[in-house]
């Protein structure tokens, strides 16, 4: 209740009161002309003029308990909207479902198939490759997941409707996770030591790191082109599509090594 209308309510009932005070002054200005019979009834009459002095106490209480609410009630308001404001721009830039991020490679992985492939092949743990590095490169502590930078609803509707076709935001950034997990996986493979790094993945682990040596993909995240195999992401006309619109949209670029097409995944400017 606004301050102003609570006003406005007050004085109808100190009207209607009043009045009514008038009406019963009357009443005992009639009743005093017979005293004798008129005492028990002005009795009932103060009874009820102080209930209704009581009530109308009560009705001033209970208004300015509301309209001191009225301030902290405004500022709740206030900071409702704010947070709502906030959440609606969250929600623009993430999804409304955003798959779990694909299993990556880890060290206890990696070491339970070179375990295996050691089983099968007892002397294959003490093979080494010719052209081994003499130095692996070790993780620097602290080093950056792969990341996701989604795309918003804005950016996907600045396309022109030939580019965007019938892709989705939540198509486009569930293939951002994926591509964020392929890149995860090949930087792990890329600092796992060799002892444990089964012999199947040490051949990958060295091209992988070759690549990674490059000019122009040195210290970036990226996957290759042949570790597209979803779940979101697939070599389909939508996930060619998907790759042009984050092309177009500077989330990815392309870089060509060998027979390799190598995609890095870019901060959006």
């Amino acid at each position: 209740m606004e301050a102003k209308n609570a006003g406005a309510s007050l004085d109808s009932v100190i009207a209607a009161f009043n009045a009514r005070v008038a009406e019963l002054q009357e009443l005992v200005i009639a009743r005093n002309m017979y005293p004798a019979s008129s005492i028990t009834d002005l009795s009932a009459v103060d009874a009820a003029l102080r209930a209704m002095e009581l009530q109308v106490q009560a009705i001033k209480d209970r208004l300015r308990d509301e309209a001191e609410a009225i301030p902290k009630a405004k500022r709740l308001i206030e900071a409702s909207l704010r947070q709502k404001k906030k959440l609606q721009s969250l929600s623009i830039h993430v999804p409304s479902h955003v798959p779990e991020r694909m299993p990556m490679l880890k060290a206890d992985t990696i070491s339970c198939r070179l375990h295996d492939a050691g089983n099968q092949n007892p002397g294959v743990g003490n093979l080494r490759l010719e052209g081994e590095p003499v130095a692996i490169p070790k993780e620097k502590k602290g080093r950056a997941p792969a990341p996701l930078w989604y795309i918003s609803a804005d950016e996907l509707d600045s396309l022109s409707s030939y580019m965007r076709g019938r892709l989705t935001l939540e198509k486009v950034n569930a293939a951002i996770n994926d591509m964020a997990a392929y890149a995860e996986a090949n930087a792990q493979l890329i600092l796992a030591p060799k002892k444990k790094v089964g012999e199947s993945l040490w051949e990958r682990a060295l091209e992988l790191r070759d690549i990674a040596m490059t000019e122009g993909i040195k210290g970036k995240h990226f996957f290759l082109e042949s570790d597209i195999k979803g779940p979101n992401l697939k070599l389909d006309n939508t996930g060619k599509a998907i790759l042009t619109v984050l092309r177009h949209l500077g989330r990815i670029s392309e870089i060509r090594n060998g027979h390799n097409r190598v995609i890095i995944l870019l901060k959006p400017l």
